[in-house]
């Protein structure tokens, strides 16, 4: 079997008496898209900068790319990109010059160098614009552009810290195939930490939901659903008398006469609405309209924590009190 991409056993982080991190074990398959939910403070960024080599955690071990972190923190680094909030590119060179100097950072030779930028910028697609100064690229070119930065080195996982943040949904959207590109055409592994909930439902195929340190969930999207009440299933009939017939079928008081529409309890699952169909042909029973609603991902945190993850499009840079 494949070795695992990422493995955390017992992280832990404090600053004075604030515990940022507190015991976070994890296990992460390569190849895939990891995403840690969580609101400021939970302890994300933190989690990144141990597990990318910039701080040192008080207790626990990791392993990247079968390094141990402690002991091989250069073999990490070699491993390893990291793209943060904010695009860590020079404002004063073009693109095609930042990508060059990457290069050479990363002891490619001039021609080396000249080549792979010449690559990536057909990639993220920013030919056209590569010898025009930063000053007049887009957000979402800058991001791209420090993403393609961070490929660089080609290496082997990439964390993403909150990286389409500010950007607006096309640009968003844009990231999110750029970064499914990745996992299925080169077979990065991606670690990715947000605050848009349906960010991690589009892109991850693995979840955690990190809240003060810990880890309070874990599972693929359709798993982590299932762990917050709310699903069910809305009828809408076509007159009074149908809508009388099936409440007391159905037995649900949840019902709108205005609307001629009821609403039953259902997790959504294939069984679940068999079963309903069957009562309602039953009692020969046909809605005019049938809508399934399921929890997403912020019923699941408002479920496992009592509050919502905030929906903001900044985020509050870690000043030492992890986030």
């Amino acid at each position: 079997m494949t070795p695992p991409a990422i493995t955390a056993a017992g992280l832990r982080k404090s600053y004075g008496d604030h515990t940022v991190l507190d015991g976070v074990s994890l296990e992460i398959a390569a190849g895939t898209i990891f995403a840690l939910l969580g609101p400021n403070g939970a302890g994300k960024t933190t989690m990144v900068r141990i597990l990318s080599t910039l701080i040192r955690p008080d207790a626990g071990r990791a392993w990247i790319a079968g390094k141990e972190l402690a002991s091989e923190p250069d073999a990490v680094r070699a491993a390893i990109g990291v793209t943060g909030q904010f695009a860590a590119v020079d404002k004063l060179l073009t693109g095609f010059e930042n990508l060059v100097l990457m290069g050479r950072l990363h002891h490619l030779g001039k021609r080396e160098s000249r080549q792979r930028a010449t690559e990536l910028l057909e990639k993220f697609d920013l030919a056209e614009a590569a010898g025009q100064s930063l000053a007049t690229y887009s957000g979402g070119m800058r991001r791209r552009l420090d993403l393609a930065m961070t490929l660089v080195g080609q290496p082997k996982v990439i964390f993403l810290d909150e990286p389409t943040t500010g950007l607006d949904p096309r640009s968003r959207r844009t990231m999110w195939q750029i970064v499914r590109d990745l996992v299925e055409r080169d077979g990065v592994t991606i670690f990715l930490t947000t605050q848009y909930l349906e960010e991690a439902d589009q892109l991850a195929s693995q979840i955690a939901l990190l809240d003060q340190g810990r880890l309070v969930a874990e599972g693929t999207p359709a798993e982590l659903k299932k762990l917050a009440p709310g699903g069910h299933v809305s009828l809408r009939f076509t007159d009074a008398a149908q809508l009388g017939l099936a409440a007391r079928t159905l037995g649900t008081i949840n019902r709108d006469p205005d609307e001629l529409s009821l609403t039953v309890a259902c997790d959504g699952g294939v069984r679940s609405l068999y079963s309903l169909l069957d009562r309602l042909s039953d009692a020969s029973l046909e809605p005019a309209e049938l809508t399934v609603h399921t929890p997403d991902l912020d019923d699941v945190f408002l479920a496992l924590t009592g509050r919502l993850v905030p929906r903001t499009a900044a985020s509050i840079t870690e000043n030492g009190a992890g986030r």
